[in-house]
């Protein structure tokens, strides 16, 4: 319990930095006195550095040993969280932005890999679930403790409370086992050129088209396309590789229930973090609540996610992984449906229930499918496949959130043209709320699609001795 408690700490610390810095980008827009496409990079460089580096934690995990990572990612996190506060410009702040950045892209499969791999097999549900903690709390959270600082002494403290965290986290982690594995290969830095700016460029040209409202847009699309090139280019020579091991070992994706499980996390992560996108935007824009109030009444999604934690790992003990998921992406489609009707005056004890109902949802969805990914894994390759997922899970939230984005912006785009055929008859505040409403269809889409992804599960239970299940 020692070594979840220092894990829990170091990546409920990531979460809860990213949301909270979301709440203070007017404050730092009126602070550096700064363009909207200047601030964009205050978040784009952060999920840039964390895409970058995520290809690397298992190789880097397993020559360098967890606890020495572990140590060194908090290390560097501390560091770019104090330069962050006692950023100067805007330009300083992206920077240490980027260090922050480089740090947490680590520390969050590095911790799923380590707990993953002390659990053992039988306990990976239980271990799961835990590892879910900091997803439900953050997005909760982070926007009400943001909220409250800046309105407290100040946005610096957003970075500055994270120092004495992580002098805390490094203390704990000096008796964390160092799961060292002796090897005697390199680095693979061929992949490492391919597949780091490729995840990179993805992520960018996401974020770029969400803040263009385009996909169709030239520098979008040229970043987009860039990527998959070198993705393809990756994958070329990732299988084609010989001697030593790629930086990312595809051949995982031979093991149907890791590749199924990676699918389900891709779309679903595509449909969480897409309507975390868009849902603080509802609650300003229509409902006309401060930051602070959009963030609590978030609340309920945490609540119900952290229902679901409570006892998916029970259920995971009686039920088959694909039938869990299943229930749950049930679940997350009737939360969803409340949001597809959304109006100017919407119930809110109806909207707090749903989000309710959506939380015990992606809980019974994420919690299952990370268990079924790396159930069959032997240890050995326990590092490497943490890594392959959550680059599936970054590239799947910044593509939610681009495409959420997207599909709002041009909605907006269409409200003075609604506005002039109705000769100024119809009312701006429903327009706005239908935007919204109708960029859930796109949310309900992402869940079926997950839950037909879900279908190519193995339908069956791993034993403690069973085989890998492969493509037939």
């Amino acid at each position: 319990m020692k070594l979840v408690g220092v894990i829990l700490l170091g990546t409920v610390l990531v979460q809860l930095d990213a949301t909270m810095t979301n709440i203070a980008l007017n404050t730092l827009k009126d602070t550096f006195k700064i363009q909207l496409s200047t601030l964009q990079w205050f978040g784009t460089g952060y999920m840039l550095a964390m895409a970058c580096v995520i290809p690397a934690t298992g190789w880097v995990m397993v020559r360098f040993g967890a606890r020495n990572v572990w140590m060194g990612c908090t290390a560097l996190f501390l560091v770019g969280s104090a330069l962050c506060g006692m950023a100067w410009s805007a330009q300083s702040l992206i920077a240490f932005r980027v260090i922050q950045g480089l740090a947490g892209g680590m520390v969050l499969p590095l911790g799923t890999a380590i707990l993953a791999q002390a659990a053992g097999r039988e306990n990976l549900g239980r271990v799961m679930s835990l590892i879910g903690i900091p997803a439900a709390i953050g997005p909760v959270l982070g926007p009400i403790l943001g909220g409250l600082i800046i309105d407290g002494p100040g946005w610096r403290w957003i970075f500055y409370v994270n120092v004495p965290i992580c002098v805390l986290a490094i203390a704990f982690a000096r008796k964390m086992p160092n799961q060292k594995i002796p090897i005697r290969k390199k680095l693979d830095w061929f992949g490492m050129l391919l597949l780091s700016p490729a995840c990179g460029v993805i992520v960018y040209g996401f974020s770029d088209a969400g803040s263009k409202a385009s996909f169709t847009a030239e520098r979008p699309l040229l970043m987009i396309g860039v990527g998959l090139l070198l993705v393809v280019a990756f994958t070329v020579y990732a299988l084609k590789k010989r001697k030593g091991e790629p930086i990312i070992d595809l051949r995982l994706l031979k093991v149907r229930s890791f590749a199924a499980s990676s699918l389900v996390l891709f779309l679903a992560s595509i449909a969480l973090f897409g309507a975390m996108a868009v849902l603080p935007m509802y609650f300003q824009q229509v409902r006309g609540y401060d930051p602070l109030k959009a963030g609590l009444l978030l609340f309920p999604l945490g609540a119900g996610m952290g229902l679901s934690l409570r006892f998916t790992p029970k259920l995971i003990r009686r039920f088959l992984p694909r039938s869990i998921m299943q229930a749950g992406l049930v679940l997350t489609a009737i939360g969803i449906v409340v949001y597809t009707q959304l109006t100017p005056g919407t119930n809110q004890i109806l909207l707090s229930g749903a989000l309710v109902v959506n939380g015990l949802g992606i809980g019974a969805v994420i919690v299952p499918a990370m268990t079924a990914a790396l159930r069959d894994m032997p240890p050995a390759s326990i590092p490497g496949a943490t890594a392959e997922n959550r680059v599936f899970m970054q590239l799947g939230s910044s593509f939610g959130s681009a495409v959420l984005l997207v599909v709002l912006q041009t909605r907006f785009k269409k409200i003075p043209d609604i506005m002039k055929a109705t000769k100024g008859k119809a009312d701006v505040h429903d327009l706005i709320a239908d935007a919204f409403a109708n960029s859930f269809y796109w949310v309900m889409g992402f869940a079926v699609a997950a839950m037909i992804a879900s279908v190519l599960m193995p339908g069956r239970k791993s034993g403690r001795h069973a085989r890998p299940r492969r493509w037939s």
